[in-house]
């Protein structure tokens, strides 16, 4: 345990040492003011009942951050180890594959929730000069939280992935942008829509991310949605760690 705890603050120390680092805070923060002061105009010409939160989660911002920021969080995870040298130096220590993967995996999700923190001041300070509940609702907010952790880690396994493959940090992001982008094209379009039924139709529900975000923002915790997120995530991560394997015994 000690020496994966070394190995979570040995990748966050890193990322906060980068540059990029406070340039994808940043970035972050500019789409959620872009967000939250485009929700509160249209706010004001069609009111609402629904919270805040949920109406963010449905924006096109809210897949701009989330596919945009963690390609360029994991990027470096492997991809910029191996190219500076240090990747060797630490395949050489005693430490096994699964400690490496799932220590660069918390360090990169600790720091994307980070990039969300945020958001919640901005919701809490809303509720407080509005005076509206609704800005931010305790279980709805919560469980959009759960949510946005699910789906991030998603993401972030399957950067992981893609940075474990080459050592150039831009094919790492590149290679993790095209596939989240069709990650989540997979569920955008409703199979209904799109004439699809029986099991392909069903199949497509099922593993639709922006559905299932959905749900999530509007205070619904489905056990589905879980236990496919959590699934989607263990697999990129052992996909990642076959590949570190492979690589530590060439």
């Amino acid at each position: 345990m000690r020496v994966f705890l070394t190995l979570v603050r040995r990748e966050l120390g890193a990322t906060f040492k980068s540059l990029t680092g406070y340039v994808v805070i940043a970035a972050s923060l500019w789409l959620t003011g872009l967000a939250v002061m485009d929700l509160i105009g249209w706010l004001n010409n069609r009111p609402t009942d629904a919270p805040l939160a949920e109406l963010f989660y449905q924006s096109t911002y809210f897949w701009v951050i989330l596919l945009v920021v963690t390609p360029v969080i994991t990027m470096r995870t492997f991809a910029a180890e191996r190219s500076t040298g240090t990747y060797e130096a630490l395949m050489t220590t005693p430490v096994g594959e699964w400690e490496v993967v799932l220590a660069k995996f918390a360090g990169a999700l600790v720091f994307y929730l980070l990039t969300w923190l945020p958001l919640l001041g901005v919701l809490l300070a809303l509720r407080r000069v509005t005076g509206e509940v609704l800005v931010l609702d305790p279980l709805v907010t919560s469980v959009a939280f759960v949510g946005v952790t699910l789906v991030g880690s998603v993401y972030l396994a399957l950067g992981l992935f893609a940075s474990s493959l080459t050592r150039s940090q831009i094919i790492a992001a590149m290679t993790a942008f095209l596939m989240g982008i069709a990650l989540w094209m997979a569920g955008i379009r409703p199979p209904a829509a799109d004439g699809l039924r029986g099991g392909l139709g069903r199949a497509l529900e099922q593993v639709s991310l922006v559905r299932q975000m959905e749900d999530f923002a509007r205070g619904v915790l489905d056990s589905r949605h879980v236990v496919f997120c959590v699934t989607m995530t263990v697999l990129f991560l052992f996909l990642t760690q076959r590949v570190v394997e492979g690589r530590r015994w060439k």
